[in-house]
C-alpha cells in the first residue's frame, strides 16, 4: 500500500474531504493541510485518482466498522478481538497499515459524523461499481456477525447502508442469508434460491465468477490487503456451488 507510507511518511499530501476526510484528517494530521509545504520548500503532491479510491476504501471500511461496534452502545472485548483478527488474518496488514487502521477505527468511534456520512462518501467513490459496494456489506456483515450474533442495532446500519447503496431489498435479503448457518446458506451466497432451476443457478454462478475473479478484482485498483480479502469471497463463492450442486444434484 505505497500511499499509505508516503501519507505517514509526510511526503504526500491529499485533499480527499468530506466525512472521511475529517477522520483520515485527524489520523495523518500534518498530511491534511492542503498548503503544507515540503521542507527545502515547493508543494506535497497530492493523491492520484486511483490512491484517492484507495483511500477512500481504507478509511471508509474502519470507520463504518467503528460505528458498528458502537451501534448498542459499546464496543465489546469480543468485537475488539474480531477487529484484531481482521486485521492481522484476513488483510494481513503491514504494522504501518494496521496501526493506521486502529487509529481510524478509534477516531470514527467518537467522530461527529455518522454511519450514514461515511457510507453515502463511500457510494459517491464507488457508485459505478457494484461489486464493490456488495462487498462493502459483505465485509460489515462478517464482522458484525463473529461473535454469533447480529444486533438490532447493527443492522439497521447495515440496512441503511444497503439504501443509500442502492442495493434491493431481495439482494439484501440474500446477502444477509449468506451469514446463516444451514444450507440456506450457500445458496444466498450464489443470489439464488432452492427452488431456482439448475440453469438459472448455473448461470447465477457463472455471472458471480466473472465479478468477483481475482484478476477482475484487481482491476478494481483496490488495495492489495483488501484484494486478498476478495480472493476469499471468490473461494466461498466455490465452495457455495459445489455445496448446492451436491445439495439439487446438479452435474
Amino acid at each position: 500500500m505505497g500511499w499509505m507510507g508516503k501519507l505517514v511518511g509526510g511526503t504526500l499530501g491529499f485533499a480527499l474531504g468530506g466525512p472521511l476526510g475529517a477522520v483520515a484528517g485527524a489520523v495523518f494530521g500534518h498530511a491534511f493541510d492542503k498548503n503544507q509545504e515540503m521542507e527545502g520548500g515547493g508543494r506535497l503532491p497530492y493523491l492520484s485518482s486511483h490512491e484517492q479510491a484507495n483511500m477512500t476504501f481504507f478509511v471508509a471500511v474502519f470507520s463504518m466498522l467503528a460505528k458498528v461496534a458502537r451501534a448498542d452502545g459499546h464496543v465489546s472485548r469480543a468485537e475488539i478481538d474480531t477487529i484484531e483478527r481482521f486485521m492481522t488474518e484476513d488483510l494481513r496488514l503491514s504494522p504501518q497499515s494496521r496501526n493506521a487502521a486502529v487509529g481510524i477505527f478509534q477516531t470514527a468511534l467518537d467522530s461527529p459524523q455518522t454511519f450514514e456520512d461515511f457510507a453515502g462518501q463511500f457510494y459517491e467513490q464507488f457508485r459505478f461499481q457494484p461489486q464493490i459496494l456488495e462487498f462493502m456489506l459483505d465485509i460489515l456483515f462478517r464482522l458484525s456477525t463473529a461473535d454469533g450474533r447480529l444486533t438490532e442495532e447493527g443492522e439497521s446500519m447495515i440496512r441503511s447502508a444497503a439504501r443509500i447503496f442502492g442495493i434491493g431489498e431481495e439482494r439484501y435479503r440474500r446477502i444477509r442469508q449468506g451469514y446463516a448457518s444451514d444450507v440456506d446458506s450457500y445458496y444466498a451466497v450464489l443470489g439464488v434460491a432452492r427452488e431456482d432451476s439448475a440453469e438459472e443457478i448455473k448461470r447465477a454462478y457463472r455471472r458471480l465468477v466473472q465479478e468477483y475473479h481475482p484478476d477482475k478484482i484487481a482491476a478494481k485498483g483496490l488495495p492489495e490487503e483488501f484484494t486478498r480479502f476478495a480472493q476469499d469471497k471468490f473461494r466461498e463463492i466455490q465452495e457455495a456451488y459445489e455445496k448446492v450442486k451436491s445439495d439439487k444434484g446438479i452435474r
